[in-house]
């Protein structure tokens, strides 16, 4: 008989993905401590899929007593009392809507949104809406380096109750690709793959899954 596995996904790390504070995300934090003294009343905080805009956003969100809104339904008359969201932007907004919360953003205390392009990148078919995307202020969020890439490894096999011996979360740092979905993606990999035959998740096992043909590199490696 198979033994059942209890899973210890946690649903925060699958719905956002979990941050980890590092130099690549330094500047991103230190312009939203300087909230509500942004210029112009905005930040755009803009980076790769899973770099931790999302949280970030969401933790400025809980501090400021932010709305989230809509950006393709902006409630204007709401953003009128506060400062105010707005997420994955360049995925789409109201143009004349959006105009109209930046117009608002000194006196109501602030815009936060988030993309994953700068603004001057987003399609505007308003000429005003146009010259004022392109000059707003921006925190960009690298691409995840190997001191966040680890973090994230090492949180994503303790949300999975994974206590892994200490050289393999290194070990994928090397060897998948630099994002937070792939680091979710190999843990789920390896949870899997142990769970079946309850083997113990190690490089071994890593290896087996991502194929590594380059294990003799390994042996030049501390």
């Amino acid at each position: 008989m198979t033994q059942a596995l209890l899973d210890f996904w946690n649903p925060l790390f699958e719905a956002r993905g979990v941050f980890i504070e590092g130099a690549g995300n330094a500047d991103a934090r230190r312009r939203l401590a300087a909230w509500p003294d942004w210029p112009g009343g905005v930040l755009v905080l803009a980076g790769p899929e899973g770099c931790g805009k999302s949280r970030l956003a969401e933790a400025w969100a809980a501090h400021a007593g932010a709305l989230r809104l809509d950006p393709l339904r902006p409630d204007i008359a709401a953003a009128r009392s506060g400062p105010v969201l707005l997420e994955d932007v360049d995925r789409g907004f109201c143009a004349e809507g959006l105009f109209h919360l930046l117009n608002l953003a000194p006196a109501g205390r602030g815009v936060l949104m988030t993309a994953r392009t700068r603004p001057a990148a987003w399609p505007a078919g308003l000429p005003d809406l146009r010259s004022r995307l392109n000059a707003l202020d921006v925190a960009l969020i690298e691409a995840v380096d190997d001191e966040i890439l680890l973090g994230v490894i090492e949180a994503f096999l303790r949300a999975r109750g994974i206590r892994p011996p200490a050289d393999l979360a290194p070990y994928l740092v090397r060897r998948i690709d630099r994002s937070v979905p792939a680091a979710r993606d190999m843990v789920e990999r390896l949870h899997e793959a142990s769970a079946g035959d309850l083997r113990p998740v190690t490089r071994a096992l890593a290896r087996e899954l991502l194929d590594d043909t380059a294990e003799n590199l390994d042996l030049f490696e501390a």
